[in-house]
Order: C-alpha cells, then structure tokens, then sequence
C-alpha cells in the first residue's frame, strides 16, 4: 500500500470515528475564514455603482468651487475659477453656479444644505438623473437622493428653507458630491486640500458672522435665481464649476489647488468616491479585525481538541508504532486529518463569504445600481487557505512532534500525562470548601489548558465590546434624520454573533477536554468522600474562574482596541451592557458545563477507578 494512501485512509478513518470533534473544528476555522473572506471581497464593492452613476450623469472629474469664509472677509478669486474651464487638460465644463446654505425643516426634522443653482437646460458635466419628480423650477426644489432619505421626504412634500416655504419637485443623483452627510463646498476643505493651504484662514473679528456653517450638510438644487435670493450676505454666495479633463484628476488638482482660502478648492472624483466608499471601508475594517479575533479562537479551539484527541489516540500511535510505522509517518498522518479540515473550512469560508458581502453594503440611494459581488483574486483565496491550514498546522505542530517522539511501549500503555501540581496551590486551597478545592486544583491541573481558557474569552469578550463600543460611537456621531453611516451597524450584529458561537464553540472543546482529563481524579474524589454535587460545582469552578478572569480582561481589551480603530474619542459602552457581558460568560459556561459534569456525577465512581490512577 503506497504511503499517501495510507495516510488518507488512516485520516478519513480517524475523521469518521470522531465526528463530533470534527465539526467542532470545522464550525471554529469556518468562522474565521468567512469574516475574512467577506473582508476581502468587499474591496472596491461600490467602485461599479459610482462608476454607472458617473456615465448616467456626466460625472466631474475635478469640481472647483470658491467661497468667503466670513462677513468682511477677502472676497473669493470668482476670476481664477472661471480661468480653470481654460486650463490645459479641460476638455468640458459647466458653470459657474452659484450656491449658497440654508436651514431645511420637513416640521420634524431641521438639517443643513448645501443649495446650488442650476438652469433648467441639460449641462454638459454633471447634470444630476432625476429618479422621481422633475428638474428645477420656480418654486420646486430638487433633493440629492440619500439627502432626501434623511429628511424621510419625497415628491410633493412640503420643506422650508429658511422659513421659505418649497415644494420638493424631484429627487436625483450626482455623481460630483458625497452623499449626505459628507457634503464639501468652499469654504470647507478636504483635509488633504486644508493641509496644502499657505495661508490659514484668518480669523474674523469678534462677533462677525460666518457666511457658511461648514459641516455635516446634503446637497439640494434649486433655480439659480432663487439660490440667489436666499443668501444671507452677499458674501454668503459661492461659486462651482465642474471640469472634464483628459488627463489625471489627482495631478490637475494638485496643480491648481488654490493656496489661500479665497482661491478654488478642488476635488476630484477618487475623493468622491472615497466619501460614497466609507462605510463600505468601516464595514470591511470591522470584518478584518473580526477574522483576526475569530482566527485566534479557532486557533485556541483547535489546539484544546488535538490535544485533547492526542490523550485519546495515544494506544493507537503507539499500534502504527509497533506495525512498522515511523515517527514521521505518525506526524503526517495526525496533520493530515486536522489540515483536511481546515482545507474544507477555507472552501466553505470563500463561498459563504463572496455570497454574503454584498448583503452587508448597500450602494445607497445616492448611487445607482446594486453593490455586485466582487470576485476574490487568487490573491485572497489564497490568504484565505493559507490562514486556515496555518491554524490548523499551529495546532497540530507540538502534538504531534511529541507523538512522533513518544516511545512505543509507553504509546501501547496509553498512559496519561502527568498533571502538574504545586505546593503553593495545595496549600492555598487546603482551607477552601470542597467545591472551589476542586475547582482551583482542577484548573491549575493543567495551566496551559487554564491559560487558553481565559484567552478565548478574552479575545470574544475583546471583540463584542469593541462592536458595542463602535456602535456607540456611530450613534454618538448620528446626524439628525436617517444618517446613512450607521448602516455600518448591521455589521456588528453578525460579527458579535460570529463571536459569540466560536467563544460557545471554544469552552465546549476546553469543557470536553477537560471532563475527559478528570474523569479519573474527579472518581477519586468521591470515592474520598465528595458528594456527586460538589464534584458537579468543582468542575464547573474550574471552568467559570477562568471565565470571569478572561471576560474582565476582555472588558479593557475591546474598549482599547475600539480607541485604536476609531480616530474619534471612544464611546464606552453602558455599565449595564458591560455587566451583561460579564454575567453572561460566567453563566453560558456554567451551564455549558452543568451537561458534562451532570453525566459524570451520575456515573458510578468505581468504573473510572479501574483504571490506572493519574
């Protein structure tokens, strides 16, 4: 029989006889592989759909627009904006237009708008598709799509601008703004176009008004007239023009960007698209380090189950052993099995992951189309595979390179490892009731086991803490209305699920591998004396101290992870939402183990006292 055959029909042997650990595994490396997958394939989501939305409406490449930052101020270089349609590279344009910011309540809602003059002709750059209503007329505004959705309005509604009243006549999509709340014009800058500027804005006078309030604001269109008509100040009118160029956005911004803050500030179409692309950017941020978190779990996992199955498998290395087997051939055939596994849950990763990317991220409605699934380069089903095999290599390594070197004889007696023990915890636990002596010493039995306890907990804890933290911070940051940025939420809800089964999956590997390590002393135990539920409340004492360790550290690890992943100052999450965390741990894993411990105190003490003590 050739090598390679045998090494399979040993690893599809020893997958049938345990089909429990098995899927356990499979379930922990699935997890990990999918967040990471689904990252990867949200790279570039929305380029499609911006890109439809800029041949529908004769998308910028490069939109310049000047402005007076406040009352008095120097007035804007109106003469260099118009000098930019004649510029080498231009090869369209259309403006300038006037625009101006106004106030618009629904008469629920009241939130800021970038409002812009447009004549009822076709432009030949940017002239916004209008998905309901009409085009500009006296009387009728036009409203950016996803501005629109924020407000919860539609055609035919009734707004205010300014104590103005308007009817919306249509709703549209641009190409040449970031959707609602992200909307930039003169005197507000980018901060790449701000960090250019040679001459900072000056400050005003005391008590003088601005003529902007640059913030979060959407965009909306009205006559040109009108726009007019509705500036506080003469210097509250700014100016755009959108550009078509032939040659690279990037390198005409970075020619003509204006150096003071009364000259053009330009932005390109990559910018806009970045604006449109930053939720889909945080959504995939969130799932990266999501697959970090649940890469570590199914590594922790997979070290407590093959380790674990080792104790078990022992008489059965030590049989290839006897047979003629060589130590390399024992090494191969236990990576085998583990690796299979982990091939299998990088497969189903990939798939689940390209599938379920796209329902993550919406292109919004200030974008057409839908977000297409965007194929995975072999770049990234190989990082994919990579990861899973390694998680499973790590694992397996150490096992079997000690299978590998364990003699035959002591391999055919199939004898325990022996457990540490330390005379400080002897004698610290000496004092304490039965329960929590048995716990104590059960966990410190095997400390490596303990450790990896605590670290799963650690790292699931770290991570729905991070996700409640981030999603605090998203409603923290909301804009009044339907802010379209907490659509990054709907992440967090997966992700904590995902986190939540591989920590359940996690503590069963610890708790079946530990039932398994302690059936022998916890029957000695009783046959000391100990009553079956003391040896029930020991065992799950071994496993919920730990728990509580790791779901605490937890706490401050996910309130620091999400002050890393956030620019913004962190927002910690309610003390209640913490507690329930903690709590939850504690008692998910006592009842977790209750099953185990249940089936072990109802076994007869003698049964597992016929064999040899540990």
């Amino acid at each position: 029989m050739g090598r390679l055959l045998l090494v399979c029909r040993l690893a599809v042997r020893d997958l049938c006889r345990r089909p429990a650990e098995a899927a356990l595994l499979l379930l922990a490396m699935s997890a990990a592989t999918t967040a990471l997958a689904m990252a990867l394939a949200l790279q570039g989501v929305i380029n499609q759909p911006y890109q439809s939305t800029r041949e529908a409406t004769a998308g910028p490449d490069v939109v310049a627009s000047v402005a007076t930052p406040f009352v008095g101020g120097r007035p804007a270089d109106l003469a260099q904006l118009q000098a930019l349609a004649s510029a080498p590279g231009v090869v369209a344009h259309s403006g300038p237009f006037p625009y101006t910011q106004v106030r618009v309540n629904t008469g629920s809602v009241t939130l800021p708008a970038w409002v812009q003059g447009r004549a009822a002709a076709t432009a030949a750059v940017d002239q916004p598709t209008v998905v309901r209503g009409s085009w500009v007329r006296e009387g009728g505004a036009v409203l950016e799509a996803s501005f629109a959705g924020a407000l919860g309005v539609d055609v035919g509604d009734r707004i205010a601008l300014d104590n103005r009243p308007y009817q919306v006549a249509g709703v549209a999509i641009t190409a040449a703004s970031a959707p609602y709340p992200k909307v930039c014009l003169a005197p507000c800058r980018f901060d790449s176009a701000f960090a250019a500027l040679t001459e900072r804005p000056p400050k005003p006078p005391p008590g003088t008004p601005d003529t902007f309030f640059v913030g979060q604001a959407g965009m909306m269109w009205l006559t040109e007239a009108e726009t007019r008509g509705l500036a506080r100040y003469p210097e509250s009118l700014g100016h755009l023009i959108n550009l078509k160029l032939t040659g690279q956005a990037e390198a005409f911004s970075a020619a003509h960007h204006g150096r003071r803050i009364n000259e053009p500030a330009l932005v390109t179409w990559q910018e806009v698209l970045e604006g449109h692309a930053k939720v889909a950017e945080n959504v995939q941020r969130a799932l990266l380090v999501a697959a970090w978190l649940l890469g570590l779990l199914a590594l922790s996992s997979a070290v407590v189950l093959v380790g674990g199955r080792m104790a078990d498998q022992m008489h059965r290395v030590g049989l290839l052993k006897a047979v003629g087997g060589t130590p390399g051939l024992v090494a191969v055939v236990l990576l085998a099995v583990n690796l299979a596994v982990a091939l299998l849950a990088a497969l189903a990763g990939l798939a689940a992951g390209r599938l379920a990317a796209p329902l993550l991220v919406e292109p919004g409605a200030g974008l057409l189309g839908t977000a297409d699934t965007v194929p995975l380069t072999p770049a990234a089903v190989g990082l994919v595979i990579a990861v899973a095999l390694a998680i499973a290599g790590l694992a397996t390594f150490m096992p079997a390179v000690r299978a590998a070197r364990i003699s035959t004889v002591r391999a055919l007696a199939d004898s325990q490892r022996p457990p540490r023990r330390t005379s400080w915890m002897i004698t610290l636990s000496a004092r304490l009731p039965v329960p929590l002596l048995l716990g104590m010493r059960l966990a410190a039995r095997r400390p490596r086991r303990t450790l990896l306890n605590v670290a799963g907990i650690a790292i699931s804890v770290t991570g729905i803490v991070a996700a409640l933290a981030a999603g605090a911070n998203r409603y923290l940051e909301a804009t009044p209305g339907d802010d379209p940025r907490l659509a990054m939420t709907r992440v967090l809800a997966p992700v904590v699920i995902m986190l939540v089964v591989q920590a359940v999956a996690n503590a069963i590997c610890i708790i079946w591998a530990t039932a398994l390590d302690t059936a022998r002393p916890l029957a000695l135990a009783r046959a000391l004396g100990a009553t079956p539920g003391q040896v029930s409340v020991g065992l799950a004492a071994a496993q919920v101290l730990p728990a509580l360790a790791g779901a605490l550290l937890g706490v401050a690890g996910g309130i620091g992870l999400a002050e890393v992943l956030d620019d913004d100052p962190v927002a910690v999450p309610a003390l209640w939402q913490l507690a329930a965390v903690v709590v939850g741990c504690a008692v998910v894993v006592s009842v977790l183990t209750a099953v185990p411990a249940g089936i072990g105190a109802r076994r007869p003490a003698g049964v597992n006292l016929q064999a040899e003590l540990t």
